[in-house]
């Protein structure tokens, strides 16, 4: 018996156990942004290449934040229990930093809706992620893609929440 009263309190599961899409149609309309990062972690040599518009595949970080953007767009068909929201901006920054080297990613989703976009702002970061992997993946395997995460998020029921300080 505990277990079933386990399952009730998991929004993604039926009383059955089974899996389910969350009901939000009782939710209010409410303005809804996150904010995810993430890193990708290279050689100086690739770091440099990439830099000077060198590598192979062309233009590594117009591309990948293209992808970012279109992956945001995207993630209710990747990953099972999402809404498919009306997402009103996205915005992908891809930012060099020598001191690792490589590159920090941020992707910032806004949206009027019953749900958050969490998971659409870590999509953003992964893929434009994957993506730069993949378009210099000839000068270097070895890169590191790491700390994707949600940094904060506003709107809904509940609250506000910014990574290592305050929420509401």
């Amino acid at each position: 018996m505990q277990e079933k009263e386990q399952f009730l309190s998991l929004s993604h599961l039926d009383d059955r156990g089974e899996a389910q899409m969350v009901d939000v149609s009782e939710k209010i309309i409410t303005r809804r942004e996150a904010i995810a990062v993430g890193k990708v972690i290279m050689s100086t040599q690739t770091f440099s290449t990439i830099e000077a518009g060198n590598a192979p595949k062309g233009d590594v970080l117009g591309t990948a934040k293209i992808a970012g953007i279109m992956a945001a767009k995207q993630t209710a068909n990747l990953i099972p229990m999402c809404h498919p929201l009306p997402i009103h901006k996205i915005k992908v920054e891809i930012t060099p930093n020598p001191t690792l080297p490589g590159y920090e990613i941020q992707a910032k989703v806004v949206v009027k809706a019953e749900t958050g976009v969490e998971m659409e702002a870590l999509t953003a970061v992964s893929v434009a992620a994957l993506t730069l992997y993949d378009m210099a993946k000839a000068l270097e395997k070895s890169m590191q893609i790491s700390e994707i995460r949600l940094v904060s998020k506003t709107g809904g029921k509940s609250g506000d929440y910014f990574a290592g300080g305050k929420s509401s």
